[in-house]
Formats: structure tokens, sequence, C-alpha cells
């Protein structure tokens, strides 16, 4: 890593250079090639994936997505001639458009069923020849402006349907921006330096940026969701900016102890950009786990959103190093400079609100630690009703067309419309053929069921469908219980006799396929996540506690969170007045994707608090000095790095993407939770409660596992290190005592100067 931070800043104009090159050029690439995502959740084996397959199979022309077109009246109905007319005349146009493969009128023989029961509502389906992920926006907005211009004062005309979801969610880049602007602020305030806080900004907008086009192009290569780029972008944000703010933290320090700008820097990068990596390494660790569960629309959420660690873990300990040698001694405020002019070097023991909180908590572990407890139980209590499921349009903004459309049909026609099932099944021979005739009219005698279709063929009679509306939502649960119902009981039913088999697809039967195989797969996946965490911890810190005290931070932090994240979305509180939409259930992929980021970012506190509070268990060999004086020189930087974090987390709010919204919320819940409870309040209590206990590790074990060091320590001479004594044979001339026999252990782990 010196290596690495010494060529860079001997090489600055050619490192910032080949930098910003690599960010052009990926960039022009991206805007060249265009986009293509994907939000495919069939999982092949399932059920509702079957049905798919033999619907694509048997159907061709069902491959492309679609727009649906609801007018409604108040003044008569739509059967009258001039609400007739002219939905007539625009539903005619918007067949002749780009990209349209067809339009199914209510005017038409076959629409019959798209008038409702009252005649006041009616919708047409308009047909694209491409899915919605390969879909020209153009092509979809031109379809909205012309229905849309059919609208008077006593007809309102809404779009719904898949492509405009898919279309229609380009929130533009406030979020990224103001939760740019937040971090400034904060950074400005944490250094005193405009040139030292845009260091941070500047570096991560470089490797966030290059990461976002490289997205853009992953979606040629594999299945990746359209979410994912600004899933990448929260974290890579989120997490470069705290990266590069360790990293020039240290970097200040160096100078204020006297070292040249260049030695700083590469003393910096020597030593907290190790830590950087090694936590930019569980994180990409952490999200790459998901391959384990082998579900394609995970996999490239999952490396899209490593990408954008990797490239922001490199711009910290390359192109950072080369600005700080731009910046010079600007890195410090104007009167730090001038304090160094003047008195020269000196040390700088934690004072202020630090010290007295770490004091605080030595004296008061016990309480505090129950008050902590207390804290995360409460939130954690609404986890319990956690329900999966992915949210549809009805879940959208009132003021949204797509939402005013939803709400239009389920008034019109019954909630069900909204979500209907699709049976298919593929016909053997007559026996099959004649029960599948008979199906109609055994699902239209059946509970739960609004509506029932006629059996409709392929070109070759082997492949037949019915399409059932439900009486109830998409997202009910009375809906999610009728299709158990139909596969468990009805469907078999039916099919005795014959070879017949049916399988249940549709919107319902598909999210609840996908969040049983997410949940069935849950287990196993968070067990890997935490045991690999657990492993690195218990190499890194050749204790046992450490790494089961992380563990439990780790899942408390997760289920805290869920807690907010369900009274927010699920329980609805607030989600309305924050322009989230209704209440619904929560994404069956977050839980996956959050113990992923949630674990990596943990690691990050986990790593700098421990580590210095190692640093200083190996020098002194005492358990309540430690934890003191850990915390009490790390909590300041990661509460600067929390309130960072959780500003751009909660500026994602900001993006008008329900998902992207449910993480910002989740992401930045947890890391309040963690670093002001869990890792400044619950973790150095605990520690002083178990006093040495915390750095046990039975000898067979140490002997076995190999040494290795995340961050080791800045030389310094033996005045400035605690505990040390100079004057008359103390520990530091005699090598004496515990404490000193640690200090050796400890270099002979790679804690030593000139180790870095």
């Amino acid at each position: 890593m010196a290596a690495l931070a010494r060529w860079c800043v001997r090489h600055r104009l050619v490192t910032v250079l080949l930098w910003l090159l690599a960010l052009g050029g990926v960039s022009a690439a991206a805007a060249v090639a265009g986009s293509a995502y994907s939000n495919n959740y069939d999982v092949p084996g399932t059920e509702a994936g079957r049905a798919a397959d033999l619907l694509a199979e048997g159907f061709e022309d069902a491959g492309g997505d679609s727009v649906t077109v609801v007018w409604h009246t108040d003044q008569g109905t739509v059967d009258a001639a001039p609400v007739q007319q002219t939905m007539t005349t625009a539903l005619d146009k918007i067949a002749r458009l780009p990209g349209v493969a067809s339009v199914a009128s209510p005017y038409h023989a076959s629409g019959a069923g798209q008038i409702g029961a009252e005649g006041r509502t009616a919708y047409a389906t308009v047909g694209f020849d491409e899915p919605a992920g390969s879909l020209d926006p153009a092509h979809v907005d031109a379809v909205a402006d012309t229905a849309q211009d059919a609208a008077t004062d006593g007809l309102d005309v809404e779009l719904g349907g898949t492509a405009v979801a898919a279309t229609g969610t380009e929130g533009g880049h406030v979020a990224e921006v103001v939760g740019v602007l937040v971090a400034a602020v904060v950074l400005f305030l944490a250094f005193g330096s405009l040139a030292a806080s845009l260091l941070p900004i500047a570096t991560a907008l470089v490797g966030v940026g290059t990461a976002y086009a490289g997205i853009v192009l992953l979606g040629h290569l594999m299945t990746v969701a359209d979410f994912a780029p600004m899933l990448g972008m929260l974290i890579g944000l989120g997490v470069g900016i705290d990266y590069v703010l360790f990293i020039v933290t240290r970097h200040r320090r160096g100078l204020k102890s006297g070292l040249t700008v260049p030695e700083a820097a590469r003393n910096s990068v020597a030593t907290t950009g190790r830590a950087v990596v090694f936590a930019g390494a569980t994180v990409c660790i952490a999200l790459l786990g998901m391959l384990i569960l082998r579900l394609d629309f995970l996999n490239g959420v999952a490396i899209a959103a490593s990408l954008t660690v990797v490239l922001t873990v490199a711009a910290s300990v390359s192109l950072l190093p080369a600005l700080l040698s731009y910046i010079g001694t600007r890195a410090l405020s104007r009167r730090e400079r001038r304090r160094l002019a003047e008195h020269g070097p000196q040390p700088e023991p934690p004072t202020g609100f630090a010290a007295r909180w770490s004091a605080f908590v030595e004296r008061r572990p016990k309480l505090l630690a129950a008050i902590a407890l207390i804290v995360m139980a409460t939130l954690a209590l609404p986890t319990l009703s956690l329900r999966l499921g992915t949210s549809d349009q009805g879940n959208n903004p009132q003021s949204s067309t797509s939402r005013q459309a939803y709400d239009l049909l389920a008034e019109g026609f019954g909630p069900g419309i909204n979500g209907p099932l699709t049976l298919v099944g593929e016909i053997g021979g007559a026996e099959d053929r004649a029960a599948l005739e008979r199906l109609p009219a055994v699902l239209a005698d059946t509970r739960g069921i609004a509506e029932v279709t006629r059996v409709t063929y392929d070109e070759t009679g082997r492949i037949g469908h019915v399409t059932v509306v439900p009486e109830t939502a998409p997202q009910s649960e009375r809906t999610s219980d009728l299709v158990d119902r139909l596969r468990g009981e009805v469907l078999p039913a039916a099919e005795r006799g014959s070879a017949l088999d049916v399988h249940v697809g549709g919107i319902t039967a598909g999210n609840d396929d996908f969040a049983r195989v997410i949940v069935g797969k849950l287990p196993l996946f968070v067990g890997i996540v935490i045991g690999f965490g657990c492993l690195l911890l218990l190499l890194a810190f050749r204790s046992v506690g450490i790494p089961l005290k992380a563990a439990a931070m780790n899942i408390a932090a997760v289920a805290a969170s869920f807690g907010v994240v369900v009274a927010v979305f699920q329980w609805g509180w607030g989600s309305e007045l924050l322009g989230l939409g209704g209440a619904g259930p929560i994404e069956p992929f977050l839980p996956v994707i959050m113990v992923s980021v949630l674990f990596g970012l943990s690691m990050d506190y986990q790593v700098f608090l421990v580590s210095r509070m190692y640093e200083e268990w190996l020098e002194t060999g005492d358990n309540r000095r430690a934890v003191r004086v850990g915390l009490a020189e790390t909590s300041r930087v990661i509460n600067s790095a929390a309130v960072i974090m959780i500003s751009v987390f909660l500026a994602f709010v900001l993006s008008g993407d329900r998902v992207i919204a449910m993480f910002g919320i989740a992401l930045a819940a947890a890391v309040a939770l963690d670093a002001f409870v869990l890792r400044t309040l619950l973790v150095p209590a605990l520690m002083h409660m178990l006093g040495s206990a915390n750095w046990w590790l039975p000898r067979s074990v140490d002997r076995l596992l190999p040494r290795i060091s995340i961050e080791p320590p800045e030389c310094r001479p033996a005045a400035e290190v605690p505990g040390a004594r100079t004057v008359g044979g103390g520990r530091a001339a005699r090598g004496g005592g515990p404490g000193a026999r640690r200090s050796r252990r400890g270099r002979a782990y790679g804690h030593g100067c000139g180790r870095a």
C-alpha cells in the first residue's frame, strides 16, 4: 500500500488523468450502448415460472409489455357517443404509433368485458412489440401523450401497466445532488478546510460515476435490475465518502505531527488505507454472497453493487493521495496551519465531548447497555409482522397517473383486475382438453374468484390458458391464499382422471413464488455471510468475543432497521407524507441485499473502532484503558462518517422510486443505529463489562491461525505511546510487564512500526 501511495504521489498528474480517462471512456461507451435493464423475477422450476414459459411458448405475441389506457366519466357512460368517438379516435392514433403491436379496444366485439358494470369506466390494452426493458421511452411517451390529449373536463384519462412503470420512474438526480451537498457541509464542519472537504466528494464522484456507467454496460451482458445503478450509487456515495474521510483524517493527523505532505499521504494510505481495503473487501464479499442464491435477478444486483464498491475503494487509495499532494497543507484549516507553524508538532489527546462520553460509558456500562438493548428491541418489534411481496402501481403516490389508473380500475372492475391470475396447461389428448374445458365452470364456483374467462388456445391447440380475476387486490393476503388453494385443492380435483397439469401464474403467483425461494435460502445466506465475517474478525483481532459481539450487533442492526422499514412502508406510517405512496408489502429481495450491505457497513465501523482498542490493548494490557481510549479517539470520525452516510441515504428518498427509497430509509436507519447506539454505546459498554475476556483466544487456536494486520499504527515516539515510560527503566526501557509483552506480540503480528 505504501508503494502504491508513493507512486501516485510522485505521478499525481498521470494518476488523475488515468482516472478521468476511465470515467470519460466508460461513460461515452455507456451513452452509445444505452441501457438494457430487466426486472425479471422469474425463478426457474417454480409454478409461476413454468406457467410463464408455457405462455411464451404458445403465445409468442405475449412477449411484449403493455400500457393500459383507462378512462372514466362522471357524466353519462363511456358508451355515450361523444366519449366513444373521442376515445376511438385516440386509440386509432395510438395503433399507428411506432412500437405499438396491438390495441384491444372495449368498443370492439371482443372487448365487452373492458367496460365496468356501472358503465362509467373503461380501459384499452396497448401492446408493444418489445419488453419494457428494451422499449424506447419515446414510444411510451408518445402513447401517453396521445391518450391524455383526449382528456376533457368531463373525461379523465390515465395510464398504467408495466411499460409505464418501467419508463416512468426517472427522478432526475435530485437525490444525488442533495446527498452530496449535505455531505460537503458535514465535511467542512469536521475539517474546517474547503479543500479537504471537497476531496472526499470529488474522489467518491469519480469512482461512483465510473461504476454507474459500467453498470449500464453490464446490463448488456447479464440480467441487471433497473434499480441497480441507483442502488450502486447509493452505496458507492455512502461508503466512498466515508472511506476517503477516514484516510483524509489520518493524513491530517500526520501533517499535524510534523510529517511532510508526501509522507503523510503515504502513511495514511499505508495504515488507514489498508483498513479501507479490508472494509471494502468485506462489503464486496457480502454482496457477492448473493450469488449462492442462484437467482439471475440478484446476481446482476450483486455484481453491479460490488463493482461500485471496488471502484470507490480503488479511487480512495490511488486518486486520493494524488489529490492530497496537490492541495498540500491546505488539508488543514488556516488556524491549524498557523498553530503548526508557531508551536510545531504537538500530540492531540482526545478532548471535548468524545473524551467525556468515553469516560461516561466506562462509569455506567450496565445502565447504558440496558438502554441500548431496549431501544434496539423496541425498534425491531415491527419486524415480527414483516410480509414480503412486490409493490405495484397501487403503492405509487396518489398524484401519479399510474396510481390513478390503478384506482379507477379497482373502482370500476374490482380490485382483482389489477392482478389477474393466468392458469396455463399443456394438452396431451382428448381427456386433457375436456378437463381444461370444464375448468372455467369449476373456477366460477370457487370462493375468492370474481371473474373467469373462457379457455384460449394457441394456434396448434396444444396449450390453453384461462384468466382468473380475484375478488381481492394483488397484494392482499387473501389473493395469496387463493393461489395456494387453487394449487393445492381446486386444480388437482379438476385434473383428476386426466394427465392435464395446470400451472398458476400471474403477478401475485409469481411474486409469492419468488418470495418463497428467497425466504427458503435466506438462512443459508445469512449464516454464510455472518460466519465469514466472524472468521475475518477472528483472524484480525485474535479474539473469540470480538467476532461474536460483531455478529450479534449485525443481527440487531438488521432487525431494528427492518422494523423501521415495516412501520414506514408496510404499515404506512408517513409514507404518503414522504411521497412514497401507500402501504404495501416489503420487496422480497430487500432482506438479502440489506443483509449484504449492512454486514459490510457494520464491519467498517467495527474495524475502525476495535482496531484502535486492539492497538491500545497490545501496548498496555489494560482493557478499560483500551476501550476508553479507542472510543474517545474514533467516535468523532465514526459519527461524522455516519452523519454523511445517513444524509446520502436519506436523500435518495427524493429519487421518486419506491424501491430505492426503501433501501435509503433502511440503510439510513441501520447506519444511525449502528453508529450512535451500537458502536459508540452498546459495544464499548459490553467490552467494559467483559474485561480481558474480550481478547481471549485458546492457545491451540492461536497457533493455528495465520497472522494478519488490518491497520498497523503509525510510528510514534515513545513519549506519545500511552502507558509507556522512558525514564528510570520503566516498561518502555526494560521491556517488562504484560503490556510490553503484548506490545512485542503485536509487533510480531505485524502491528509494529515499519510494517506499514
